[in-house]
């Protein structure tokens, strides 16, 4: 938005506070992009490390969650050295700290998950006790789903990290998000991309989020044109499942909506936080939605459904906070 001069009402300089992997570089830069042609603002970046950034030893699940990919991005806003942060949505908490807002969520990028492999073009045609990379609960009760064969070995980093161990020899073949890896022009990495009705996404994968302080009320209505309704409506779908469950990387949790005409259609699964040969517990449900409180409805029963169907129990064998 501008004011009656014709100037940008955002902060000048704008800055944005963004972690220095190459693909979190990317997404801010593209907000950056974004800003400066809307508003012909001043937008600048501050490039920070955060803990879960220089954890790479430990499981996510063991060390805090993905909530150490955002704190040191929201002291930057807290202390004025930033206005915004820009985010994959996925690794935004359920529950943001009080204070703090989504102000704008972009239109997604594919939001499935990409088989990437020198050797075997997709899951299925992985030998007997294939080693496959990834970190995540959610990818692996997946994967063990289809083949528990499978021999399933830690995988973190960046995701130039992540590509560098495959071709080293360590894995036959690793998991990773199609958004990021389209971003950054490495689809030629893609072997094949996963069906979600193989593996489903984590809720919000492929989404970018855009974190303010909620006092910061002109900046969020600047940014709130920038939202792309369907996007939104289907990633706070997904994100009231995992709020309702208490939703963190201890829980082996997908959601992901989609689109069918005026209709949302949304699908769960729930695996065992510790043993992946228990049968995943999977519920769906679809409604014509039209705003956020639609939106949640449809969380909630989805959420409903996964708790009848037999998720108590699995949630019930979550490991107890720290």
């Amino acid at each position: 938005m501008r004011d009656n001069a014709g100037m940008s009402t955002l902060p000048q300089p704008c800055i944005i506070a963004t972690r220095e992997s190459r693909l979190a570089l990317w997404q801010a830069e593209h907000v950056r992009d974004l800003l400066q042609r809307r508003h012909g603002a001043v937008v600048e970046l501050l490039g920070m490390t955060t803990r879960g950034d220089q954890i790479l030893d430990r499981a996510l699940s063991k060390v805090g969650g993905k909530g150490l990919f955002v704190k040191e991005l929201e002291v930057a806003l807290e202390e004025d050295r930033a206005q915004l942060a820009v985010h994959s949505l996925k690794d935004v908490p359920m529950e943001l700290p009080e204070g703090f807002v989504l102000a704008a969520v972009l239109e997604r990028e594919d939001p499935r998950d990409a088989w990437v492999s020198n050797h075997y073009d997709d899951v299925a045609s992985l030998p007997q006790g294939a080693r496959v990379g990834t970190s995540s609960l959610r990818r692996i009760v997946q994967l063990k789903a289809v083949r528990p064969d499978l021999e399933i070995h830690a995988l973190r980093g960046n995701l130039d990290t992540r590509l560098r161990k495959l071709d080293e020899g360590l894995y036959d073949g690793i998991v990773l998000a199609a958004a990021g890896l389209k971003r950054l022009g490495l689809a030629q990495r893609i072997r094949s991309v996963i069906d979600p009705a193989v593996m489903l996404p984590a809720a919000g994968q492929g989404a970018l989020g855009i974190e303010v302080r909620a006092d910061a009320s002109a900046l969020r209505e600047a940014l709130a044109a920038m939202t792309d309704a369907p996007t939104w409506l289907a990633v706070h779908a997904e994100r009231a499942v995992s709020r309702a469950l208490g939703g963190s990387c201890s829980m082996p949790l997908a959601a992901f909506a989609q689109w069918q005409g005026a209709q949302l259609h949304l699908e769960a699964r729930l695996g065992h936080p510790e043993d992946a040969s228990v049968a995943l517990i999977v519920a769906s449900a679809e409604a014509a939605v039209t705003d956020t409180a639609g939106a949640e409805a449809l969380g909630l029963a989805v959420v409903a459904r996964l708790r009848a169907g037999g998720g108590e129990a699995l949630l019930a064998a979550l490991p107890v906070a720290s």
